[in-house]
């Protein structure tokens, strides 16, 4: 018998929100492994707000729906308030019952910006990697390190002199300035962005251009490829190497451990400072020739290039472009849609973290129980 199409809107449900989504769905470890973590911050998330006074967004629908903008490429917060307005799937996720209303994008992006400000994206990292189920997938003994560029929310045209002396004219009504950059010598020292002052100009390489942009960093640890630290710095020629030692630093363990890292790292000072700090240096060695036919001196030597560890660590090294690859290609990140350092930092710890939570449930799966 022919079904007939009905138009007609119920007026109850007698289904419930939870059996709309399938069993063996991914974001129900995803989101299981997120609520032990957000429960062991509840009392941290008690000190950030007032007692009294209207409520707030609850934190920790604020962050899941934060892991649902990466997880989902979603890359605006209104265009991710309207599809928890519809999807199940998401409305499930984040926490909100079918009948609950939906947040309006300019408080949810206020709301979500004054709580990742307070360090909890990188305490939401740690808690993740402090789980008893995922601890025992990590590598105590052996890391990787690497850094990336990332644009800033902010145009060329904004990157003017810091005296204000040439300022460009005022542009015709209804059309964008112009400006003629050709000739005109400009540098950090001299110059600032004035839509994100934190932003800095800097190039990759030679025959690259030069780009208002942050350096991310990624401390991984090569048993699965997992993110363990991860910080957010200036674009400067040392930030990679700066950044390394400071998540060193921040190591709860002195064991000697292996770091493998590229050849920008092959630097006699920074290799200097890892031994000092029980690390053995498994980095890439930079055989630069110089135009006399020199060939570059290396910090690296027979010391460490000896052992079989040295080439095991320059292949799983390889592994932490996996991590900028996702979150530049899956999760949106090539270029920054928020503003300022303390922000930014906040976005990429907490987008390293979905990195993490993306690649759990397999890795757990694989366990034996």
């Amino acid at each position: 018998m022919r079904g007939r199409s009905c138009s007609g809107d119920e007026l109850f449900s007698f289904v419930r929100l939870e059996e709309r989504v399938p069993a063996d769905h991914p974001l129900r470890v995803i989101r299981a492994l997120a609520d032990e973590v957000l429960a062991g911050l509840s009392s941290s998330f008690s000190g950030l707000y007032a007692h009294t006074g209207r409520p707030s967004i609850p934190p920790e629908m604020l962050l899941r729906a934060t892991l649902l903008q990466a997880l989902y490429s979603v890359r605006s917060e209104r265009l991710l308030m309207e599809q928890i307005n519809y999807n199940l799937l998401f409305r499930w996720f984040v926490g909100l019952s079918m009948d609950a209303a939906v947040w309006h994008p300019t408080g949810f992006t206020h709301n979500r910006d004054r709580l990742l400000q307070a360090d909890v994206a990188r305490a939401f990292l740690q808690g993740l990697l402090a789980l008893k189920q995922v601890k025992r997938l990590l590598s105590s003994e052996h890391f990787s390190v690497d850094g990336t560029l990332i644009d800033a929310w902010c145009s060329m045209k904004s990157f003017v002199p810091k005296d204000k002396g040439d300022e460009p004219p005022a542009p015709p009504p209804g059309r964008n300035a112009e400006r003629d950059f050709r000739g005109e010598t400009r540098s950090n020292e001299t110059h600032a962005s004035t839509t994100d002052p934190d932003a800095r100009l800097y190039r990759k390489s030679q025959g690259q251009p030069a780009r208002l942009c942050y350096t991310g960093h990624v401390l991984m640890e090569n048993r699965n490829g997992l993110v363990v630290d991860s910080m957010l710095t200036h674009a400067t020629g040392t930030a990679e190497r700066d950044a390394t030692l400071t998540m060193l630093d921040r190591r709860t363990s002195r064991q000697r451990i292996t770091l493998g890292a590229d050849k920008a790292y092959d630097v006699t000072e920074f290799v200097g400072e890892l031994r000092a700090r029980k690390v053995t240096p498994h980095i890439a060695v930079n055989g630069t020739v110089y135009k006399t036919g020199k060939r570059r001196k290396t910090a690296i030597d027979g010391r460490t290039t000896r052992h079989p560890g040295y080439e095991i660590s320059l292949r799983c090294r390889k592994r932490i472009e996996e991590i900028f690859g996702w979150a530049k290609a899956s999760a949106g990140l090539t270029k920054f849609k928020v503003k300022g350092l303390d922000r930014t930092t906040a976005i990429f710890s907490f987008f390293t973290a979905a990195y993490n939570l993306v690649r759990l449930p397999k890795l757990l799966a694989q366990q034996p129980t």
